[in-house]
């Protein structure tokens, strides 16, 4: 039920077809919503020409509704505005793709055979009415739609994606060493995040930075004899972890400032750190237990990078073909 909500706003649309360009300014024509009646009236408008068929303002609107009632959720005033904008300039595009493979299969004479169509209705009852075609049909009729137009919108479907595929039926070939050079460009999102376990005793009590030092290295000296750490931090850290003997958890990259990051990623587990001074404050780390930090073998993904690039391959084809298309064409965008 969910694809044929989006245009329940609407109660009627006029969708004008072969208009020719010399006309295109004086056609407007309204579409009045449906509720509340207080919200402005939408005029339906023609978005672009595409050859001898037009895309409308609806049909924009159409694709973007959904998409649109979300961005107001989490955006107000020019930003959302932008972001509008940018959703609607992509659809009308997509729409404008999508009349020129349609356009491009009718000069080919091709035909779409009409189980296929069936088939695809079917499975729209099926999968979203539970089977139940009288509430399919109330729920098309309720929004102005009939069967007809339905079995049209699926078979434009069709036309699309079986377009699409015969214009990349050829795999494309990736240059030699090119699953490997995107491995080691993304080393990053293979290897697991490093941890560490981590406390920390930090020095603030003192009225001059060569007294908190001072403490600092007794009780680093404490610790280095074999003095617990966790006592000490009990009992001289001046931080939140105090009551907990300087605990931190387990802790990641960001979690902590960069300078202590240097710091207590390259301790060796069991061992304390030198003094850290910053902020006016000194501290010392311990670094209890390391987990992490290893990294993915080529092998072990080389089939899903392989995967991944071949579709980009195909989607340059695509857009490389749809360029051609609209070489061909004429296009108008409003």
């Amino acid at each position: 039920m969910g694809r044929f909500l989006a245009c329940s706003k609407f109660r009627t649309t006029i969708l004008v077809r072969q208009i020719r360009p010399l006309l295109l300014a004086a056609i407007i024509t309204l579409c009045a919503p449906a509720a509340p009646a207080a919200e402005p009236r939408v005029l339906d408008a023609i978005a672009a020409v595409v050859n001898d068929d037009v895309v409308t303002l609806f049909q924009v609107l159409e694709l973007t509704n959904a998409l649109e009632n979300s961005l107001k959720t989490n955006y107000s005033g020019a930003e959302l505005a932008t972001r509008i904008k940018e959703v609607r300039i992509r659809a009308l595009n997509d729409l404008v793709d999508r009349q020129l493979i349609l356009q491009e299969f009718k000069k080919m004479k091709g035909q779409i055979p009409p189980h296929a169509i069936d088939d695809r209705v079917n499975a729209i009852i099926r999968e979203d009415f539970g089977g139940d075609k009288s509430a399919f049909m109330r729920t098309i009729a309720a929004q102005g739609l009939t069967l007809d137009r339905i079995r049209k919108m699926e078979e434009d479907k069709i036309i699309v994606q079986a377009m699409r595929s015969r214009e990349v039926k050829n795999e494309p070939m990736l240059v030699p060493g090119a699953i490997e050079r995107y491995y080691n460009q993304h080393i990053q999102e293979w290897t697991t995040n490093d941890e560490v376990k981590l406390r920390m005793i930090k020095i603030n009590h003192g009225a001059k930075p060569a007294e908190k030092r001072k403490m600092a290295q007794e009780i680093r000296e404490k610790i280095v004899r074999g003095a617990d750490f966790a006592d000490l931090a009990r009992v001289y850290s001046e931080d939140s972890t105090q009551d907990k003997g300087g605990d931190w958890g387990w802790v990641k990259h960001g979690d902590l400032s960069p300078q202590m990051e240097q710091v207590f990623f390259r301790l060796q587990t069991g061992k304390v750190s030198d003094i850290v001074e910053m902020n006016g404050a000194f501290y010392l780390m311990l670094v209890e237990q390391k987990k992490g930090g290893t990294v993915k073998p080529l092998k072990e993904l080389r089939k899903g990078i392989e995967a991944q690039l071949l579709q980009v391959e195909r989607q340059k084809d695509q857009q490389e073909w749809l360029q051609r298309l609209r070489k061909k064409a004429f296009v108008k965008i409003y």
